[in-house]
């Protein structure tokens, strides 16, 4: 087919663009439609090539390949740690040479900022580069801070709320697995759970909707869509102090139809269900903040910043207290109550499911089934009532505050964490503000260290070894010195355009596909040309 262009404008416009038709056909073929160009230096060779590495988006609307073999790995993941029956052993890894490095660097930095301190010298910068490093140490794959805990932690008193159940607490054995149970003809079972965890009423609701908007709590709703994640916390704290061994789980946080998180929790081993719901009934979360009640700076009327000093009470010029001193003053205020309380809701569900059962499958299914969307893609465009309703949410959370750090603060007349200049109430830029998050900042999926005994990056890596197995393919470890990675310029010339890399990928996808259907056939004695013909009509 030639293009002509005597069609009419209309038609001609009707044609799909090649570059989307390319990307339909790359999702179709399970190839990334977003790839990150990769310069890569071969050191044996002294070979350059260009990569194009998958962009390893967990959202569908981003990268759909991507998104759905993030979706397959936790699914892998789930499955390998739920029912295990032995005690997984974890062996840290050896420092490589850039973890060295950077605590070398860490070292020398702390050493020139204790003599700055020491002559009086401002360390403002010092810290902040600290800060930073910290950061990278963690993200080079190091736990914890090097020096431990830098600044004493803000203790309030642990004893239990007066409204709170009392829970009951068994001695702490060594393990992670849960108990064996042995029926009358000898067989073990060694059972699991399945958990639903959901946030108390906001006020009646009908297909996910509030009755009276007017009435609905959104000011309760948004605080307890943001401190969700540490409820959480103290639920699996409270779970292990009951269950009396260190309880391993596989959960996943997702929204109602009210547009409230709720928690999907695979638990490795079993307990009474009555005991489940009675630790979800006495877990709480006190959020020990500055109060956020009363306006202070509003519209026009908003702190200034000043250099040096920090942010001004623009009537009085008078300093707004720093978030330490808020903090200090609250610690010193005997009748002070915490700014929110959190708890769950009535509804707990509590199912007991077994290894290698269609009910384990299915939980399973459910557990990963929305980890490609976003929280803000389960409102349906078409129906007005919920979208207004999550308006109602955006707004109340608008003015929140979701974090130390976050500029809000100024609105009730103290400075944020952090604080810097250009910082305005209402346009934080936390994920917690985002409409597609709905509030909640955490992570949609939580996993504790010793669930499956590997990291998703060994997850990964078994999927690989299993794909070059398949094709035939050596499995051999590479040297982690022998390529060199640069990113690829803005612009670079050498770069082909997207649809071209995007069907260089499909064609090797296309190539991998008849390799593994030949090695089928062979295995399943099938007629090897019947096999090709196949391949060719699919």
């Amino acid at each position: 087919m030639t293009y002509d262009r005597a069609l009419p404008r209309a038609e001609r416009l009707a044609m799909p663009l090649a570059r989307d038709v390319a990307e339909e056909v790359a999702k179709q073929y399970g190839v990334c439609i977003r790839p990150v160009p990769l310069k890569r230096l071969d050191t044996h060779t002294g070979l350059w090539e260009i990569i194009d590495v998958p962009c390893g988006a967990t959202l569908e609307a981003k990268c759909p390949p991507c998104a759905k073999r993030n979706r397959h790995l936790r699914m892998a993941q789930c499955r390998e740690g739920w029912h295990l029956d032995q005690e997984p052993t974890i062996t840290p890894d050896e420092p490589n040479d850039e973890q060295r490095w950077l605590v070398e660097f860490r070292a020398d930095v702390q050493a020139q900022r204790d003599q700055a301190d020491q002559e009086g010298q401002d360390t403002t910068d010092l810290d902040e580069l600290i800060d930073g490093l910290d950061e990278e140490i963690n993200a080079a794959g190091m736990r914890g801070n090097v020096l431990g805990r830098t600044v004493p932690k803000r203790n309030r008193s642990t004893k239990r709320r007066q409204d709170a159940p009392e829970l009951p607490k068994r001695k702490m054995i060594n393990s992670t697995l849960g108990r064996t149970f042995t029926s009358s003809d000898g067989k073990i079972y060694r059972p699991s759970l399945f958990v639903t965890l959901t946030l108390p009423s906001y006020g009646k609701v009908k297909n996910g909707v509030p009755v009276d908007p007017d009435t609905y709590d959104y000011a309760r709703a948004a605080r307890d869509a943001l401190h969700f994640s540490k409820l959480i916390d103290r639920f699996v704290q409270n779970l292990r102090r009951v269950a009396g061994y260190d309880v391993q789980y596989f959960a996943a946080v997702e929204p109602q139809k009210r547009l409230a998180p709720h928690l999907h929790m695979a638990i490795r081993g079993t307990l009474p269900r009555a005991e489940i719901k009675q630790i979800a009934a006495a877990t709480y979360h006190q959020v020990w903040w500055p109060a956020a009640d009363r306006v202070v700076f509003d519209g026009d009327h908003l702190p200034v910043w000043e250099d040096g000093t920090g942010y001004l009470d623009p009537s009085t010029g008078e300093v707004l207290p720093t978030w330490d001193q808020a903090l200090d003053q609250l610690d010193t205020d005997e009748t002070a109550d915490p700014l929110h309380v959190i708890r769950f809701g009535a509804q707990v569900d509590v199912q007991g499911v077994l290894a290698g059962s269609p009910d384990a499958d299915q939980c399973i299914r459910y557990l990963s089934k929305y980890l490609t969307k976003s929280l803000g893609d389960s409102l349906d465009p078409d129906d007005q009532a919920q979208r207004d309703h999550a308006a109602r949410l955006a707004e109340a959370l608008r003015f929140e505050p979701c974090s130390p750090a976050c500029p809000n603060w100024l609105r009730y007349g103290v400075q944020p964490k952090g604080a810097k200049p250009g910082m305005t109430p209402g346009q934080c830029r936390s994920k917690a503000h985002k409409p597609d998050h709905l509030g909640y900042a955490g992570r949609r999926v939580l996993v504790s260290r010793k669930w499956s005994n590997k990291t998703l990056a060994e997850h990964k890596q078994d999927r690989r070894t299993w794909v070059l197995e398949a094709l035939g393919q050596p499995n051999e470890p590479t040297d982690p010195h022998r390529y060199v990675w640069k990113p690829v310029p803005a612009g670079d010339a050498n770069i082909a355009p997207l649809a071209v890399r995007l069907l260089r990928s499909v064609h090797e996808r296309q190539r991998w596909r008849a390799h593994l259907r030949e090695l089928e056939a062979r295995a399943t004695g099938q007629d090897l040309s019947a096999t090709k013909d196949t391949g060719r009509a699919a």
